[in-house]
């Protein structure tokens, strides 16, 4: 069982995935090079933001995977941005087909960031608790919209550009509570097996919310069900 995981975000998800996959799954290791393949292995690349993971990104990977011919899956992780979830995976089949853009044997999955994947990260109950004191922009983000009951892939932009935008300010704010800088570059805590706990008990006390992260979570279940 060999991935290959081609991811948008230029620094986060390279920084997270990996981490988050050893835990998901323990039974694959990671490469540094696409060619390195044998068994059990995955191999993850950025495609450098959208749209270059589609015009770029892609047709790369699917050169190396008719190369290679040792890749069972083609995970590609983009964000949803201001679109719907269904309206990007659409957009991403038709330029596929439109592109002509082969896969050879390799299957494609398509996970959507809804919003994105902080706003995956807003699912953690642990870190924010809304029954406590919180003072300016957090408590004004909470009466807003309150992440630790509601869905945060459902939350809008509140008084922000676009809905990445607010749900970044909104967990960095809280991390700042709990005196944690994140950043996209160092998303520290964010990246460790604790935090990903947090978020897979999320979907399993709620399975209505974080739809995506689940997808996400699923697959991963799925491969490792098939790797064991």
């Amino acid at each position: 069982m060999n991935i290959y995981f081609l991811v948008e975000g230029r620094s986060t998800e390279k920084k997270i995935y990996p981490k988050w996959l050893a835990y998901l799954i323990p039974e694959l290791t990671q490469v540094k090079y696409y060619d390195e393949v044998q068994e059990n292995n995955y191999y993850l690349i950025s495609g450098k933001g959208y749209p270059a993971i589609l015009s770029e990104g892609l047709p790369n990977a699917a050169d190396k995977l008719r190369e290679t011919q040792r890749y069972d899956y083609l995970v590609l992780c983009v964000d949803a941005d201001e679109e719907t979830v269904e309206e990007r995976t659409e957009y991403i089949k038709s330029f596929i087909q439109k592109e002509d853009i082969e896969l050879g044997k390799t299957k494609l999955v398509i996970i959507v960031q809804n919003r994105w994947i902080e706003t995956w990260l807003l699912g953690n109950r642990k870190i924010f608790d809304s029954r406590q004191p919180q003072d300016p922009p957090l408590s004004d983000y909470v009466k807003y919209y309150d992440v630790s009951q509601e869905d945060p892939e459902l939350m809008g932009a509140y008084q922000h550009k676009n809905h990445a935008d607010f749900h970044q300010r909104y967990l960095k704010a809280i991390f700042r509570a709990k005196n944690i800088v994140y950043t996209k570059d160092k998303p520290r805590d964010a990246q460790k097996e604790y935090y990903l706990k947090e978020l897979i008990k999320r979907i399993r006390d709620r399975p209505d919310q974080l739809k995506t992260f689940q997808a996400l979570v699923e697959f991963c279940d799925m491969i490792k069900d098939m790797a064991a």
